[in-house]
């Protein structure tokens, strides 16, 4: 076992961790807290966690890229990702395997080189092949039965980060992230 900030993980996990060199998220309910918040106008209305934001910026400044890979579209999710630097935006994609195997070719990357986070069953097809498939701590029973690593963090609350703190420890980097609030 390893000692984390967030507790302990195997070091199967850990190893697997060190191996990652993309971090493939889906949206809802891992980075926001599942909640869609609607308007009278009918605006669309997300939260997101700026320590989030801060962990992949980090990651990203140590080379691991990041792809978004979502079934809703939303003009929220496209600024704050371009904002944060992600330059693999998905929306609106059901057959969330297809692109990831796309992303796969594109980037010359194998399986065993990539993460994925989600939430709900329609995330499983790509947690099953990733390198290390990880469940947000309230993902759907089905999710966390399957998933290799399960945050301690709830989605929408700093999941993200504590994947991205993972990552910069398997790297010896934890100690030396800087930057801004994101």
């Amino acid at each position: 076992m390893i000692e984390t900030p967030y507790g302990k993980i195997t070091t199967d996990n850990f190893e697997r961790a060190q191996k990652i060199k993309l971090f493939v998220c889906d949206v809802d309910g891992v980075f926001s807290d599942g909640r869609i918040y609607l308007g009278n106008a009918g605006e669309e209305l997300k939260a997101f966690h700026t320590k989030d934001g801060f962990g992949l910026k980090a990651i990203m400044q140590q080379g691991i890229d990041v792809a978004i890979i979502t079934g809703r579209k939303s003009k929220i999710v496209e600024n704050r990702m371009l904002a944060l630097g992600v330059s693999h935006i998905f929306q609106g994609k059901d057959d969330k395997l297809t692109v990831y195997q796309s992303l796969l070719e594109e980037l010359n990357l194998k399986p065993e080189q990539t993460a994925y986070i989600g939430d709900d069953v329609v995330d499983l097809p790509v947690m099953e092949i990733a390198g290390l498939g990880i469940a947000v701590n309230d993902a759907h029973p089905l999710v966390c039965q399957k998933a290799d690593l399960i945050t301690t963090v709830k989605g929408g609350f700093g999941a993200v980060r504590e994947v991205c703190d993972l990552f910069l420890q398997c790297h010896g980097q934890l100690s030396f992230i800087q930057g801004k609030s994101e």
